[in-house]
């Protein structure tokens, strides 16, 4: 078993102990720490990535969309924005925050830039990236106070201001029927998400722990620029 399969067993199982030992209520927002399934509000298909690189643009991990509610390569742990401060382990999302979505089965960021999307070349390339910088950076925007699990929320993109979204189109071989997924400049009701699927941790005085030594080494290195 490769070592990022087994981290994210450790993480996933971790998770699921943190469930258990909280409080019988049930949490209505997202916190940090968080692993969860994001469906598209407009088309039901559910944001998703695995070890298969673009062949164009970046030429870095791809991310698509789904259909399948099963597939693991579909979850999303939610930490701290790129060069913050770690944050609470549990604290809920607030609308306005800034995070980071970190792919659980690869250990790769959600990431975007200015190359254009591989089948529509008007949006932005969103891609998954497995060092990080500014260009992993999202803001949840909402309409409430906090991002709540019941709620529609978007993804802007902090250094393009351009929103997360699926465009409509679908890949052929080798991801057939999966959806393109890009970042859009105008916002539209294809930007929308939902938490579906997921572990939903509770407020704890620990920090969040999993992403430490992993910050610790990437400070040492030299930041990426594909603006």
């Amino acid at each position: 078993m490769m070592i990022a399969e087994v981290r994210s067993m450790l993480l996933f199982l971790t998770l699921l102990l943190s469930v258990f030992q909280s409080s019988l209520c049930t949490l209505q927002h997202v916190t940090c720490g968080s692993l969860v399934k994001l469906l598209n509000a407009d088309a039901t298909v559910r944001l998703h990535s695995h070890d298969v690189k673009y062949g164009s643009g970046s030429g870095q991990q791809s991310v698509t969309a789904v259909n399948d509610q099963d597939d693991s390569n579909s979850y999303w742990q939610v930490v701290q924005a790129y060069n913050t401060p770690t944050c609470i382990r549990g604290s809920a999302v607030q609308c306005g925050d800034v995070v980071r979505l970190l792919h659980m089965n690869t250990d790769k960021y959600l990431h975007s830039h200015l190359f254009s999307a591989p089948l529509t070349d008007s949006h932005q390339e969103v891609s998954a990236y497995e060092r990080t910088d500014t260009g992993d950076n999202w803001k949840v925007v909402c309409d409430s106070d906090l991002w709540r699990r019941d709620g529609v929320v978007k993804f802007q993109h902090i250094d393009t201001g351009s929103f997360l979204a699926i465009t409509g189109s679908q890949y052929g071989r080798p991801i057939k029927g999966q959806y393109e997924v890009a970042a859009m400049k105008r916002d539209s009701r294809k930007c929308g998400w939902r938490s579906s699927e997921g572990v939903f941790v509770k407020e704890s005085d620990e920090p969040l722990k999993y992403n430490e030594q992993r910050e610790a080494d990437e400070d040492n290195e030299e930041e990426h620029d594909e603006l």
